[in-house]
């Protein structure tokens, strides 16, 4: 028994050395949806997109967080310019803005922006 323990506590610490050693790896890609009370556009995005969203290829690959456009950007994630319209998309990665879409162009129009612009800015494979 004390055998087996002392394996497994110097398999954790070698593990925490190659964690120290490795470089971190790259934050995965984060879907930030801007919106704000009253925002017609926010609630149809809502009734229509946001209860499939999670369960679509592009919602596993980047999750989504909602934060309100008076509150700015969540701690540590940067804007590459500044909100002004709701709702507003902003794909991030390794906590930077690589991308975003403007308003919400109906349901079929948004689905193939968000492709478009996951393919371009990410490793994402809407075919895997």
């Amino acid at each position: 028994m004390f055998l087996r323990r002392h394996f497994f506590v110097s398999i954790l610490a070698l593990a925490g050395l190659f964690g120290a050693i490795l470089p971190a790896s790259p934050r995965a890609a984060e879907l930030i949806m801007v919106e704000q009370d009253g925002c017609v556009y926010c609630v149809a995005w809502k009734d229509k997109i946001g209860p499939i969203y999670p369960k679509t290829p592009e919602g596993r690959f980047a999750p989504l967080r909602m934060v309100d456009i008076h509150d700015g950007p969540p701690q540590g994630i940067t804007y590459a310019r500044p909100v002004t319209f709701t709702p507003t998309f902003i794909l991030i990665e390794n906590n930077q803005e690589i991308g975003r879409i403007e308003g919400y162009p109906g349901e079929d129009f948004f689905w193939w922006m968000l492709e478009k612009l996951l393919t371009e800015k990410t490793e994402y494979n809407s075919t895997s």
